[in-house]
């Protein structure tokens, strides 16, 4: 897909900062506390700075939380996946540690990030920033010839990364047939790791991103699908977050995120608009398969991925094997694990606890439905609260050590805390959007665009015909009055385009 941009002159996005209560500065005394502790926290002893790490991110990313080692091993391949080991950094009980949970996430805005830490950590003393040595949890994670894990280790070590490699830098380089042996890996191994999502049942939706970057002066409005590096790269975090899920169910503690997969009634739904689209859908083929053969440029495509989203509902994190009273209803289970063998292993965890435990999980709920598996946060610890105490989690459990108190008294609340900072984070993210859509738009009122329609309401009583159509040009996405066929290509009128309450109306012409 191409990529579209326009322009847009100034816009003030502080506006969203105090609609949506962000927070602003660091109080006095967390930025003092992470300034000592970036200067005074030592190392880890174990060395693994002779693994040749690397990082790969957006350009202008200093927040790096992983880096990646891959290489061929007798019958299949190794991944070293070294991610910033932010709780050695934050103390229990302090001040950083409190206003990180005030924050819960680090939040985008087109003018700049609220942070979860002070950046003199997550830019500095804990990102993985190349030729310097750093603090990491490293997970070491065998796969056969096929895919499959055969063996997981996990330990606290000091890295290094060679060098801080970029999504777009990278792409090119394939493009021209100049990439590296390193990222070749890559391709390869993240080809793998999809095939055997998409034959578990993993949807993946790849949608095009809706962007809003500075132009000068100004700012544009950009439209982009994901670069194919991105979705190699992304493979190697969802292997991570499933090893991470399988130590927690197997130690009987965690926190998992969740949803479920998809009802049959979607799946059905989404079978009648592939029908109206004239998307293929062969009887025995599963929906996964349907959707990554779907192109998301094509305005019927971009139509089916918009009514496949329906399919992935009810994201939430799941705390489990918390002391009895401490989860919601009071049902959790031991908070003290035993086992753990400590070394390589075939199954992750190695404590012997039943994965489904009697009033805590069951294995409905422990799964992700577009994962295809169950699965954990565990890979962004500077920028994602709750990875910060899974990784704990993980980390005792595999050396076969109870889990820390402190990590235990947090699992219960963390559902709550991310469900309501994820809620902020997509608010400010289509807050900022729709802002600057308005803006584009509002000298444009009464024109007449072409437009593809992606969804389409039944009217009712209470609610006129409708739904949700894209223009081109800018490329925009919003709200349209009128009887709206599905995928179809159709002339719209803009008939709002308010700054004020960041509103962008259509009707059918």
């Amino acid at each position: 897909m191409p990529i579209k941009r326009v322009v847009a002159p100034q816009i003030d996005f502080s506006v969203l900062r105090r609609e949506l209560g962000l927070p602003g500065e660091f109080p006095e005394a967390v930025l003092a506390e992470a300034e000592e502790v970036a200067r005074a926290t030592p190392l880890p002893v174990t060395d693994r700075t002779d693994v040749p790490f690397l990082t790969l991110d957006p350009a202008s990313s200093q927040d790096l939380d992983q880096a990646m080692h891959l290489s061929r091993r007798d019958g299949g391949y190794r991944i070293r996946y070294a991610i910033a080991d932010v709780a050695t950094f934050v103390r229990p009980g302090g001040p950083l540690e409190a206003e990180s949970w005030a924050r819960g996430q680090t939040i985008y805005l087109p003018d700049g990030r609220i942070p979860l830490h002070p950046p003199v950590l997550s830019e500095g003393a804990v990102s993985l920033l190349p030729d310097v040595d750093r603090a990491a949890v490293v997970w070491t994670i065998d796969l056969d010839a096929d895919g499959e894990t055969v063996g997981v280790h996990l330990e606290r070590a000091r890295v290094r990364s060679r060098a801080k490699l970029d999504y777009a830098g990278v792409q090119r380089e394939i493009d021209a047939g100049a990439a590296p042996e390193a990222v070749l890996l890559l391709i390869e191994i993240g080809t793998l790791l999809a095939r055997r999502a998409a034959e578990r049942g993993a949807v993946n939706l790849p949608l095009p991103a809706q962007e809003v970057e500075r132009d000068g002066d100004g700012w544009r409005l950009v439209l982009e699908a994901p670069l194919p590096i991105e979705e190699h790269n992304a493979q190697i975090s969802l292997l991570t977050g499933m090893a991470a899920a399988r130590i927690m169910l197997d130690g009987g503690i965690g926190l998992l995120r969740t949803m479920p997969s998809p009802k049959p009634e979607a799946v059905a739904k989404l079978r009648v608009a592939a029908e109206a689209l004239g998307v293929p859908w062969p009887a025995e083929a599963p929906v996964s398969e349907v959707v990554a053969g779907v192109n998301p440029a094509e305005p019927r495509g971009a139509a089916f991925l918009d009514q496949a989203a329906d399919l992935l509902r009810g994201a939430a994190y799941t705390a489990f094997g918390v002391p009895a009273g401490t989860l919601p209803g009071g049902n959790g289970g031991s908070a003290s694990v035993p086992g753990g063998s400590g070394g390589a292993a075939s199954v992750p965890g190695g404590n012997g606890r039943p994965a489904s435990l009697p009033g805590e999980l069951a294995p409905a709920e422990a799964g992700h439905g577009g994962v295809g598996a169950p699965y954990a946060h565990v890979t962004a610890p500077l920028r994602r609260l709750a990875d910060r105490y899974a990784t704990e989690v993980c980390l005792a459990l595999y050396e076969g050590r109870p889990v820390p108190e402190w990590v235990i008294e947090a699992l219960p609340r963390l559902p709550k805390t991310m469900s309501s900072t994820d809620r902020v984070a997509s608010a400010a993210n289509r807050g900022a959007i729709d802002l600057a859509e308005a803006v584009l738009l509002r000298d444009r009122v009464g024109e007449v665009f072409e437009a593809a329609v992606l969804d389409s309401d039944e009217p009712s009583a209470k609610r006129p015909a409708g739904g949700t159509i894209a223009i081109d040009d800018p490329a925009v996405r919003a709200k349209c009055l009128g009887d709206l066929p599905l995928g179809q290509r159709i002339q719209v009128r803009l008939t709002a385009a308010d700054p004020a309450t960041h509103t962008v109306r259509f009707e059918r012409a």
